[in-house]
């Protein structure tokens, strides 16, 4: 089962990301691979952001920027 965070929640879990610079990357989810990625999740208005493909993603952009 994944787990499923709120940006706020995300942030408060992981403050190396600021609820501002999350949004930032929902906002470009199609031009940054976020959403190939599928790691923002929509319900209804609600953005969920899924922890362990979002750090799958964090992990690819490493690698690409190397």
């Amino acid at each position: 089962m994944p787990t499923l965070l709120t940006v706020n929640q995300f942030s408060d879990k992981h403050f190396a990301f600021t609820k501002g610079g999350l949004r930032s990357l929902i906002f470009n989810e199609e031009s940054n691979g976020l959403a190939k990625a599928g790691a923002v999740v929509r319900i209804g208005r609600r953005v969920l952001i899924d922890e362990e493909k979002f750090f799958g993603w964090v992990k690819a952009q490493n690698e690409t920027h190397q």
